[in-house]
């Protein structure tokens, strides 16, 4: 099964977060993105193992944009 993963860098920590938003609360983390992307599949099998262990239907992936859009303050304090 294949699932979307979103990778946000940790600006305070260093290091990157990575979470599955098709699985709610199914987050991971590591230094580098590729120990982040091999921590989250790891979890993504833990969250599907106790799943089917707990007979709930498997969550399939769902298609999504990510966009960035720009928001305005119109009255930014301290700026």
């Amino acid at each position: 099964m294949k699932f979307t993963v979103l990778l946000t860098p940790d600006m305070e920590d260093g290091g990157y977060v990575a979470e599955c938003p098709t699985i709610p609360g199914c987050v991971s983390e590591g230094d580098t993105v590729e120990e982040a992307l091999t921590n989250i599949k790891g979890a993504i099998e833990g969250c599907l193992e106790s799943l089917a262990a707990n007979q709930q239907a498997l969550p399939e992936d769902q298609p999504m944009i990510v966009a960035t859009v720009d928001a305005e303050i119109p009255n930014p304090v301290g700026v």
